[in-house]
């Protein structure tokens, strides 16, 4: 598959802006909603860990509160030498508006993978019965 240099290069000028005073572990994310724009996010941690929000899923709502309910691809870009997949939580928000989206990610060596082959077991909607 081919690597999205822009999406990419989106994603690793985030890292400049996490807030990661913490683990100082800095992620940042770039989506592209179905119609060719492109969203950014970064990590922002909290002392209260359980009230930071993962990069991926800040891109997201950003593109969201936009009016974008539609996504094609999103790159994820960190400080760390190995390629950092996206958390459980995001794999599911992910899910909620784009099962099929390419996840890019960057590392010694970029991979390129299908959420659906990340997540084959989502909670969906039809799962809440009514």
């Amino acid at each position: 598959m081919e690597e999205d240099v822009e999406l990419v290069l989106n994603a690793k000028l985030m890292l400049e802006k996490s807030y990661s005073p913490y683990s100082h572990f800095r992620v940042g994310a770039a989506i592209r909603t179905k119609e060719g724009e492109i969203f950014t996010g970064t990590n922002i941690e909290n002392a209260s860990s359980g009230l930071s929000m993962c990069a991926e899923r800040v891109a997201l709502f950003k593109a969201v509160s936009e009016g974008h309910k539609s996504f094609t691809d999103l790159a994820i870009a960190s400080s760390s030498q190995m390629p950092t997949f996206p958390c459980g939580a995001c794999r599911q928000v992910l899910y909620e508006f784009s099962p099929e989206i390419k996840i890019h990610l960057k590392g010694k060596e970029n991979e390129i993978f299908q959420l659906s082959d990340l997540f084959p077991h989502p909670f969906k909607k039809d799962s809440i019965d009514v």
